[in-house]
């Protein structure tokens, strides 16, 4: 029979030499993201690092989708201290809605004890979280991540399946429309389209959809508006090198359009983690299915051109090559 390995607990700072530059990088990385929504039970999206919210500078700064409430990060590759526990409740009582995530390497008991009874006196719409994050791996293996609740709001478990079940089961008009509108679309790109390496998620019931590219930290989102009426195609990059990658991608931005056939929006998005590179068509009736079928059309046709024509340049994009300039970039 063989044998077995033991797993073994490794240092965290082995693998993250410094907070600021390696750990909160890596955990805002999108496979991260994605962990900590599964984790927690709400499915986050990312707006930026180091981020200003208020009078508050946030490590990390999420969304919740379903809500759009803020989700507000903040990491120790320590133990957890007094002075990071008062940053919070700060956050708590200059924000009206907020959930708050405090990451350690562990924490202290007295500090847990504080979260939970933040989680029992403030109302619904103020949450806390501890989480304590750890490394292990079996031999030589590779490294491996694992996070631990150690706190959380009380009945947490429950609110959440609660909110989503609701949620789908009494779903608005509108998300309704988006739910058919993408089941509609995800079927016309299995049937049309030419390039297996495009893949998407389940269709959302809400007003943009992902499509993966086959590389971290970059996506193409397709998005329609029922209140502007547009349609718009994005090419976003969301790791820690998003702005060097974008400014190396628009040294060819002659080619680029000349290639897509069409001039695009620029965002270099200065104050958040992700840049992103645009297309967009007005003047459209998302609620109008008799048209959808030309959105369709329209949105997969773009889709392709977008990785024909980024794709290889991405494989071939290194950080190292982009010298930065003093001059602000004009955003188109």
């Amino acid at each position: 029979m063989q044998s077995l390995g033991r797993l073994e607990p490794v240092d965290v700072r082995e693998y993250w030499k410094n907070e600021a530059t390696d750990f909160t990088p890596w955990l805002a990385q999108e496979e991260n993201i994605r962990l900590l929504s599964q984790l927690l039970g709400i499915e986050l999206e990312l707006e930026g690092i180091e981020e200003n919210v208020g009078p508050f500078r946030a490590d990390i700064v999420c969304r919740d989708t379903l809500n759009d409430q803020r989700i507000l990060v903040e990491n120790q590759l320590e133990q957890t201290d007094h002075r990071h526990l008062g940053q919070l409740m700060t956050y708590a009582a200059g924000l009206t809605a907020v959930t708050i995530v405090w990451v350690a390497s562990s924490f202290r008991e007295e500090h847990r004890a504080a979260l939970d009874w933040l989680n029992e006196i403030t109302g619904e719409d103020i949450n806390f979280f501890g989480l304590e994050i750890e490394l292990w791996r079996i031999g030589e293996s590779a490294m491996a991540p694992k996070f631990n609740i150690v706190s959380k709001p009380n009945n947490w478990t429950k609110a959440v399946v609660a909110s989503r079940s609701s949620g789908s089961g009494e779903m608005t008009q509108t998300k309704q429309m988006y739910l058919q509108y993408w089941t509609q679309f995800k079927a016309f790109v299995e049937k049309n389209a030419s390039i297996s390496k495009i893949s998407s998620g389940n269709p959302p019931a809400k007003h943009r959809y992902n499509f993966s590219i086959g590389h971290s930290g970059f996506r193409i989102r397709a998005v329609t508006g029922i209140r502007d009426c547009f349609l718009e195609l994005r090419l976003q990059m969301s790791d820690k090198n998003s702005k060097a990658y974008f400014h190396l991608l628009y040294q060819d931005k002659s080619e680029i359009e000349s290639e897509i056939g069409s001039p695009l929006q620029w965002r270099e998005l200065p104050n958040n983690v992700r840049s992103e590179i645009s297309l967009r068509r007005d003047d459209v009736n998302p609620q109008n299915p008799d048209k959808w079928g030309d959105y369709h059309r329209w949105l997969l046709t773009y889709i392709e051109k977008f990785y024909t024509v980024f794709v290889p340049r991405i494989d071939n994009l290194d950080v190292a090559d982009y010298i930065p300039d003093d001059e602000d970039f004009d955003e188109e």
